[in-house]
């Protein structure tokens, strides 16, 4: 094991040794920022090492400084291409870490609202993200590939000597950024305004550094180099047809900005001096999914370009000698003397201590690490979850993880909506709001308060308090309770196959509490006491009608037993993974002014689904049962979307409800802002029962579903046809839950 006292004077002679040529001119490498058009700059550096070219400065801005950063890491072009090639960059950007990932609790409010959409809230209003994007994802890869230096503080001590541009978004100058944590210099470098949030550092709030020099020429020549090898990937000014869209007048004015940056900084290149300027066409900063063509297009008009830097080529032996300086040794991590929270002002992260794998005393794993930042990412409260490992200046080495709060919290404002419509005239809409207040004590208790105002109204609120209770396998432990009110208007059908008998108000008022525990990040239990109140208040009455004349009230009070394992990777349009539900409620009905029975309702659910590709296959069943209930109108009801397809909402329904689905679906395309557009189909088969002794028996009612759909920034939009032999076709148009 090499150690920090031993390595850095070896490094800082082979160094000299490797440079001190008086033959071979000092190199500089310039990379210019340009989003994902920065990929092209590993390209380029295949053809550095092909051509046995030198570096002995590296600078970069944006992607820039990030490629060029880790090249002056130690890491090899090709290294770096794998890397690139390997990201699945649709999950390096996503704005939070995967739903599998997620507590029970933040998954169940993915049925509700958008997890694309929060805003925050306080005595000034409604705040918003600073970015639209999440760096998370690329922090921890970053991270990863910058361990093997996280010794060298100092920028000069690198294999290269680095520096990378940002720009200081209070004063707009330009920050150049010589020492300090390696990764945290390259993400900051990167923080696109309105993409990425900004990075403080040093007291600092750092954006990115194309806003003030793109291609920063002058700061490689003021380390000393002789000659340039300056690579410009930006974004050039686009026609007419690009100011078609707010967004396109946007990234106009973005680009002309930084053209005339660029334009001066070119402008110092001396005739000795090498600028690469690759042809990417119609690619843009945003194509990260085309990596493969940015490194090719890189690599060709830098191929191109050979002849004019055949003089800086050196022989086989000075240029493996100068690849020993970047080939040095890490430092291995050894046992962590401690680990620690940095950052949070808001939270108390040290008290989700025992979630985390990486304990003190233990050797240090970047798989844990980067698993447990995922784990501290996922609750929520955070724009940053990244770790570091440093050194006391007593040798000890430990790991801090650095968390940064969302400046818009913690009082978290979620906006939804529903709105459905059919060809037979029958609409529905819903505004949705839910306020989710976070850390409302140091046990890390939330406070959630929900409305819903439209077809069918609701308000409800709950207080969720986690428990310090020592419990084993990864199990947490809460307190719940919760009130809430809503109302529904059902269609009642007599026939499910004939016309409507009644038209009646639901409205059920629900108070529990509960204990419960959560099991790691699969689900969770819950056992608790429920009191509810329902009302039956018929409005529109045919002859057929058999059911109450006026309003019907009863109550129902027992036990509560639920639970919900939730592994999909979506709520909406999955294609992995499975759920399942389950609630056993046991007690007694009363009446208003009547007799009281005892009662028991269980319902339940599972759901499945596996990609191959695009084309993903799934499955779902459910079942409720009932006995003793005093309400002479069906508890449970079927027909909608997926639900029957074919019938409408509550067009079958009984005490008794049983269900089988069989789904596929397909994505014919990616779109912006979305997962892109599906299409899907399904088959349906199922009934309502009186008496549970007749589930699954008789006839059974079939329907299918085809459907276009897409998963938006609002919620999941359809367009569907459902179809039933008993009813035929009916056409369908919804935004939201279906």
């Amino acid at each position: 094991m090499f150690t920090l006292a031993g390595l850095l004077p070896a490094t800082s002679a082979l160094a000299q040794e490797a440079t001190a040529s008086p033959t071979r001119p000092r190199i500089g490498l310039v990379l210019s920022g340009g989003g994902a058009r920065g990929l092209a700059h590993v390209g380029v550096l295949k053809v550095l090492e092909r051509e046995r070219i030198p570096v002995d400065v590296v600078v970069g801005t944006s992607m820039g400084a990030i490629v060029g950063g880790l090249y002056a890491a130690g890491m090899s072009a090709e290294e770096i291409e794998a890397e690139v090639l390997s990201l699945d960059w649709d999950n390096v950007f996503a704005n939070r870490v995967e739903r599998r990932e997620l507590s029970q609790r933040r998954k169940e409010q993915d049925f509700e609202f958008s997890p694309v959409l929060e805003l925050g809230l306080d005595s000034h209003g409604v705040k918003t993200p600073l970015g639209s994007i999440s760096s998370r994802g690329l922090e921890s890869h970053l991270r990863r590939m910058t361990l093997p230096v996280r010794q060298h503080r100092n920028f000069d001590e690198l294999p290269i000597p680095f520096r990378a541009l940002a720009t200081d978004m209070e004063t707009g100058s330009p920050v150049v950024l010589k020492e300090g944590d390696l990764a945290t210099a390259l993400r900051s470098s990167m923080s696109v305004p309105g993409v990425f949030s900004p990075v403080e550092v040093n007291g600092r709030v750092l954006g990115d550094g194309g806003l003030v020099d793109n291609v920063p020429i002058g700061v490689a020549r003021a380390m000393g180099v002789d000659r340039l090898i300056v690579v410009n990937v930006g974004t050039p000014i686009g026609d007419r047809r690009s100011l078609e869209s707010l967004a396109g007048v946007t990234a106009q004015m973005i680009n002309i900005l930084t053209e005339q940056n660029v334009q001066r900084s070119l402008a110092t290149l001396a005739p000795q001096d090498v600028l690469i300027t690759p042809n990417l066409g119609q690619l843009t900063a945003g194509d990260f999914n085309k990596a493969s063509e940015f490194v090719t297009l890189g690599r060709l008009q830098a191929s191109a370009m050979v002849l004019r830097i055949q003089d800086l080529k050196v022989d086989e032996a000075s240029y493996q000698t100068w690849m020993a300086v970047r080939r040095q040794a890490p430092v291995e991590a050894g046992t962590l003397a401690f680990v620690k929270f940095e950052g949070s002002k808001q939270t108390r992260p040290e008290q989700r201590r025992e979630i985390l794998e990486t304990q003190p005393g233990e050797a240090f794993d970047v798989a844990k690490a980067e698993r447990d930042a995922r784990r501290l990412a996922a609750t929520g409260d955070y724009v940053r979850s990244d770790y570091r490992l440093v050194r006391t200046p007593t040798g000890d080495e430990g790991m801090v993880f650095q968390l940064e709060d969302k400046p818009w919290g913690p009082d978290y404002l979620q906006v939804g909506l529903d709105l459905s419509a059919d060809n037979r005239g029958r609409s529905t809409f819903n505004l949705k709001l839910a306020h989710n207040r976070h850390w409302l004590d140091d046990a890390g208790s939330e406070w959630r308060n929900f409305l819903r105002i439209g077809s069918s109204p609701a308000i409800g609120t709950e207080w969720y308090r986690p428990m310090n209770w020592k419990m084993p396998d990864g199990l947490r432990a809460f307190v719940s309770t919760s009130i809430s009110v809503n109302s529904d208007w059902l269609t009642i059908y007599e026939d499910p196959e004939g016309r409507a008998s009644a038209r009646l108000e639901r409205r059920l008022r629900t108070a529990a509490l509960e204990v419960g525990t959560n099991w790691r990040q699969l689900g969770e239990l819950r056992l608790g006491y429920v009191d509810e109140a329902w009302r039956d208040a018929p409005d529109v009455r045919a002859a057929d009608y058999t059911g109450p004349g006026s309003k019907l009230r009863w109550s129902e009070r027992g036990w509560q037993v639920s639970a919900v394992f939730d592994q999909l990777d979506h709520a909406y349009f999955p294609t992995q993974g499975w759920r399942a539900t389950s609630n056993w409620m046991h007690g007694r009905s009363s009446v208003e002014g009547g007799q009281s029975d005892e009662l028991w309702h269980f319902n339940a659910s599972a759901q499945a689904a596996h990609s191959w590709g695009e084309h993903t296959l799934s499955a779902y069943t459910m079942l409720g049962l009932s006995e003793g209930a005093q309400q002479q109108t069906p508890r449970y009801g079927m027909g909608g979307f997926q639900q029957l397809s074919g019938y409408s909402a509550f067009q079958v329904a009984g005490s008794q409800v049983a269900m089988l689905r069989l789904g596929y679906q397909t994505r014919l395309t990616r779109m912006a802002l979305t997962r892109g557009l599906l299409l899907g189909t399904t088959v349906e088969v199922g009934n309502a029962w009186d008496r549970k002794e007749d589930v699954w028996q008789g006839a059974l009612r079939r329907s299918m579903s085809l459907y276009l759909g897409t998963d938006t920034p609002i919620g999941p939009v359809y367009g569907a046809m459902g179809y039933s032999p008993a009813t035929g076709i009916t056409l369908r148009v919804f935004v939201g839950r279906p």
